[in-house]
């Protein structure tokens, strides 16, 4: 069963189809696995269904060519430079994908369905017990504030009468470099405080911008 259906160079039209059906079969599943309870969108779930069809199809191509298979690499690692930086779990599906593609490419369609069945469970099983999930109240809080100002524990007191902790995670230029962007971890010990907080940081920035929310890369479990 976890035996490859073919051998090098010995591929046929039907051992070919029964891998690609099964890359696309796997490749919807991983689709499905990224819509469940998690934020999404289509282009890059019709990316997680389409990739190991793809990745196959180069596998078979290469089939044990060395120079085919570095300038193949080479190919591929041109991609990252064209993409943006993707949430962890996208960053996993897309892994997921490629290696059931691997799998197939070289002929093992049980081992692809078994590999899947495995990391897919295991996967919506760390979700549904909230692994990892212990800092899932860490907001991001943003405070712009003057050039000429001494923004080092000017926020402090503050800070530390409305969040539980909080730490300066980076200092960052803005509006032609006029303003410093600071970016807090906040985590708050009333979140109908924050209001209250917002007011009274603005009576120490002059007024100026200050946004609160959830991380960028924060993910629905």
């Amino acid at each position: 069963m976890l035996n490859a259906i073919f051998t090098q160079g010995e591929l046929t039209v039907t051992s070919f189809l029964i891998c690609t059906a099964t890359s696309m079969i796997l490749g919807t599943l991983s689709g499905l696995l990224c819509m469940y309870r998690s934020r999404y969108s289509q282009s890059f779930v019709l990316t997680l269904a389409v990739l190991p069809v793809l990745v196959q199809v180069v596998i078979m191509l290469v089939n044990g060519n060395i120079g085919a298979g570095v300038a193949v690499a080479g190919a591929f690692s041109l991609v990252r430079f064209r993409s943006a930086q993707g949430s962890a779990r996208e960053i996993l599906l897309i892994f997921l994908s490629m290696s059931v593609g691997l799998a197939t490419g070289m002929g093992y369609v049980g081992l692809a369905f078994l590999f899947f069945l495995i990391a897919g469970a295991f996967l919506l099983l760390l979700q549904f017990i909230h692994f990892g999930s212990g800092s899932e109240d860490v907001r991001v809080l943003k405070i712009n504030v003057p050039e000429d100002i001494d923004y080092d524990n000017l926020f402090d007191d503050v800070l530390e009468r409305y969040t539980a902790n909080y730490e300066l995670d980076s200092v960052k230029t803005a509006k032609m470099g006029t303003l410093y962007e600071l970016d807090y971890k906040v985590s708050l010990k009333n979140v109908h405080a924050i209001k209250d907080m917002i007011d009274e940081l603005r009576c120490r920035n002059g007024n100026l911008e200050i946004s609160y929310g959830r991380p960028v890369n924060h993910e629905l479990l």
